[in-house]
């Protein structure tokens, strides 16, 4: 099978870069394990989808069903229930079906779109018996709002991402408990509208800088023990406390799903866990593109679209006539934990930055330097850690710049 595009991944991401690629390419392929399109979005039945894009307050199926019918009334190839195993030097993508069983795709274009996965008991070494009731927030999103099958009654949630914040409001909404969200750092790990919104709202005890130490119960959670922790995140002796409950839900963080990236020779920057990429979302493998969160785990569906957007285009134009370029490496400097793009090539266009801090700041300026000049300064009332910065520096100030570097400092 030949293509000039191929992407890797039908959520949100792979929809929006298959239909921009689409634009501009003949032969578009769309590759995706599940047997529907759409990713996470059809169980994140909430509003708030949409937002910036449109202009209005799409719930999750809403968003992906815009894009799923655009994506069958196109040209592009879909084929789902498809798992890619492999892709090589070449571009050639090694797939596997239930009905057609292996098969090979050559692409002149890849694009990564494979999203993310959450991070389990054993990634964060949480001790303890395994008892029945211990579940990701996803997957208790999906036993809820497509199963529709209740986890538990009386529930602890640990860590304060979005998607755990979204749980405990959704879990009270069914007539569930909520004990409380305990969060091991000393803010939350989610935005503050859903901070507001989820918990404040419900009065929901959020808890700073404690962790669940134990697991208690045989056949099913019968309670957890929660502590305070030190500035090491190390439980501090003497302030245990045993809270019953029957749920335990994990919310700790979100991994890129990136073995096909790592298999593929992709360079993969340590601090996102995602492949490091240029301003046109081209890996450090000329002509494989990634996109999404697959890339680094984003705030909002709409930013997901647009650096998709962003890699459809680049990858067709790739397809049809590769442009490399100088690349001007992107650091992060004073008080920013990750910037992406890593790298700025040929900058032709405006180049959109993604950052975020490592600790809140007021009345904060964050700055672009190139060659040790200032080429870029945004004003922003306050920055926190869990909330993606986004500036965009015109094109002509990032040409002939041979290093790049970004800071955020207090105003």
């Amino acid at each position: 099978m030949q293509a000039d595009v191929a992407v890797i991944g039908g959520g949100p991401a792979g929809l929006a870069a298959a239909l921009e690629a689409a634009e501009h390419a003949d032969d578009v392929v769309l590759l995706e394990r599940d047997g529907e399109l759409g990713g996470i979005l059809p169980q994140c039945i909430h509003h708030g989808f949409g937002n910036f894009i449109f202009g209005e307050r799409w719930t999750g199926p809403e968003y992906a069903q815009h894009y799923v019918d655009r994506v069958h009334a196109s040209i592009i190839d879909v084929l789902t229930d498809t798992m890619v195993l492999d892709i090589a030097a070449d571009k050639t993508i090694t797939a596997v079906t239930p009905h057609r069983g292996v098969f090979t795709v050559k692409a002149k274009a890849i694009v990564l779109a494979m999203g993310c996965r959450e991070r389990t008991r054993s990634q964060i070494r949480l001790p303890g018996p395994r008892p029945a009731g211990i579940y990701t927030a996803g997957t208790a999103q999906r036993l809820i709002n497509i199963e529709g099958t209740m986890p538990g009654s009386r529930a602890v949630i640990l860590g304060s991402g979005d998607v755990g914040l979204i749980m405990a409001r959704r879990l009270t909404w069914e007539g569930a408990t909520v004990e409380g969200v305990y969060e091991i750092m000393p803010h939350p790990g989610g935005l503050t509208r859903n901070v507001v919104q989820c918990l404040h709202d419900h009065d929901i005890p959020l808890h700073l800088g404690h962790t669940v130490t134990d697991i208690h119960g045989t056949r099913r959670v019968e309670a957890v023990t929660v502590a305070r922790v030190d500035e090491d995140m190390q439980p501090i002796p003497g302030t245990e406390r045993n809270i019953p409950c029957d749920t335990l839900i994990l919310a700790v963080g979100l991994i890129p799903e990136n073995e096909l990236s790592r298999d593929a020779g992709i360079s993969l920057d340590p601090a996102t866990g995602g492949p490091a990429v240029d301003q046109h979302m081209e890996t450090t493998q000329p002509g494989i593109y990634a996109c999404g969160n697959v890339v680094h785990v984003h705030d909002v569906v709409d930013d997901v679209t647009i650096a998709a957007q962003t890699a459809g285009h680049h990858a067709a134009r790739a397809a049809g006539d590769p442009q490399p370029g100088h690349a001007a490496p992107v650091q992060p400097g004073r008080n920013v934990s990750y910037v992406v793009p890593q790298r700025v090539t040929a900058a032709d266009t405006d180049v959109r930055f993604y950052l975020r801090v490592q600790r809140e700041r007021r009345n904060a300026a964050v700055m672009v330097h190139g060659d040790g000049d200032l080429l870029h300064e945004q004003r922003e009332r306050v920055v926190r850690p869990p909330e993606m910065v986004t500036l965009t520096v015109p094109a002509e100030k990032l040409q002939h710049v041979k290093n790049i570097n970004v800071e955020v400092h207090d105003g």
